[in-house]
């Protein structure tokens, strides 16, 4: 991969906002020919930062009503647990994120669902045929800030 220029941030950036942005519309936006923002465009997917285009969607309003932070603590750390307990975790569509971190907690799991009786489902599936030592879950009231892009400012020069 070339180095990252702010052209190639600010390509990133216009994206992370609006992702239908016409060809035309983002090299406008950044300040290049159509043809120079279409190579920089391909260059960044061809390289893995850009990683496709999703439409942000309203989940309550499909009646997916409830997250849940889920903290997961195990005693088993061998890489055959881990790798079984990651495609068990994968297989739930419940999970929007999954992360392996460090600290107290070995796990954390971001569930949308349908009200604590969707929620109760997802657990009885997520413990089905897995010791875990601790799962607890953190029920979220409102989103304050959600999928913001972060700034890419600090990253030129």
């Amino acid at each position: 991969m070339e180095k990252i220029d702010k052209f190639d941030l600010n390509i990133i950036s216009c994206l992370q906002k609006d992702g239908a942005l016409s060809q035309r519309e983002l090299a406008d936006r950044v300040g290049l020919s159509q043809n120079a923002c279409w190579r920089r465009l391909q260059r960044l997917n061809a390289c893995g930062i850009i990683r496709g285009t999703r439409a942000e969607v309203n989940l309550v309003e499909l009646g997916l009503d409830l997250t849940v932070f889920v903290m997961i603590r195990t005693s088993h750390h061998a890489k055959a647990w881990a790798d079984g307990f990651r495609q068990h975790v994968e297989r739930l569509p419940e999970v929007t994120e999954f992360y392996r971190i460090g600290g107290d907690w070995d796990y954390l799991i971001k569930v949308v669902c349908r009200g604590m009786a969707g929620y109760d489902r997802f657990y009885q599936k997520l413990i089905t045929d897995f010791e875990l030592s601790t799962v607890t879950g953190f029920f979220s009231m409102e989103a304050i800030i959600e999928n913001r892009p972060p700034d890419l400012g600090s990253l030129e020069g």
